[in-house]
């Protein structure tokens, strides 16, 4: 079910996206070669606690940690452990927050050290792609519009568009209706009202599109290639004359 948030709805979730946006922030400025992904996990735990808030995926479906923590090849849904983060790595970190009863959610991907050129262009056009899909997006565009923005500009760079993953709708849930994937035709869709609370987060990797689910955690995807994936995502609002970024 799709749902429309009121004006004291939209306040309560621009409080948690703020403090998403800031734990992003905060965890940005101290990520590191040599840190284990469990020692970001406690950064973003720790930041979110002193907030206020709680870190929704902290025991969502079982899920033993407050974040994601993926690195290069881990598209999303890495468990934070004992991997070592390394010089050249490429890091994501999804998280979300809730507080009030709403949520907001967002996922960076981070340049740790000396970055490869085809790692930092691939950093840089997952980002793309979500100002894109934003491009002209307002109350009556079409929900597959987001995913066509994002495909073309993912795909005109040759890279590939994970299709088994999407985005989604956002609000007393961390995952609502609609599902919101980062492919499809133009013109075609719902059409968006305002009012509605959406994540559009761009999974953009260096080779193929196909991804595998680790089967002994139940949680981790990585690209089926073994090549490096990107993610970039930010909790959006929809208005009768464009979209508000509210973890932005």
């Amino acid at each position: 079910m799709i749902t429309v948030k009121t004006p004291k709805e939209i306040e309560f979730m621009r409080e948690s996206c703020r403090i998403v946006k800031e734990t992003l922030d905060f965890v940005g400025s101290r990520i590191h070669a040599g840190m284990t992904t469990k020692e970001v996990d406690d950064l973003v735990y720790k930041y979110i606690i002193s907030c206020g808030a709680y870190p929704s995926e902290l025991g969502f479906e079982g899920y033993p940690a407050s974040s994601c923590v993926s690195v290069n090849e881990v598209v999303v849904h890495g468990i934070p452990g004992d991997r070592v983060i390394l010089d050249g790595d490429i890091v994501s970190v999804d998280i979300t927050a809730e507080k009030n009863g709403f949520h907001g959610d967002a996922a960076r991907t981070f340049l740790i050290g000396n970055v490869s050129e085809e790692r930092k262009k691939l950093v840089k056009v997952t980002e793309e792609c979500f100002f894109k899909a934003i491009e002209g997006l307002r109350a009556g565009s079409h929900l597959y519009d987001i995913g066509y923005a994002v495909q073309t500009h993912a795909e005109s760079h040759g890279y590939g568009v994970v299709r088994a993953l999407t985005g989604h709708g956002i609000g007393r849930s961390m995952h609502e209706d609609p599902g919101v994937p980062n492919y499809g035709k133009r013109g075609t869709g719902m059409r968006l009202k305002a009012g509605m609370t959406i994540c559009i987060e761009p999974m953009i990797t260096l080779g193929t599109y196909r991804v595998l689910m680790d089967n002994n955690d139940g949680w981790t995807v990585t690209t089926a290639d073994g090549k490096c994936a990107a993610h970039y995502e930010n909790t959006v609002l929809i208005t009768e004359d464009g979209v508000e970024i509210l973890t932005l």
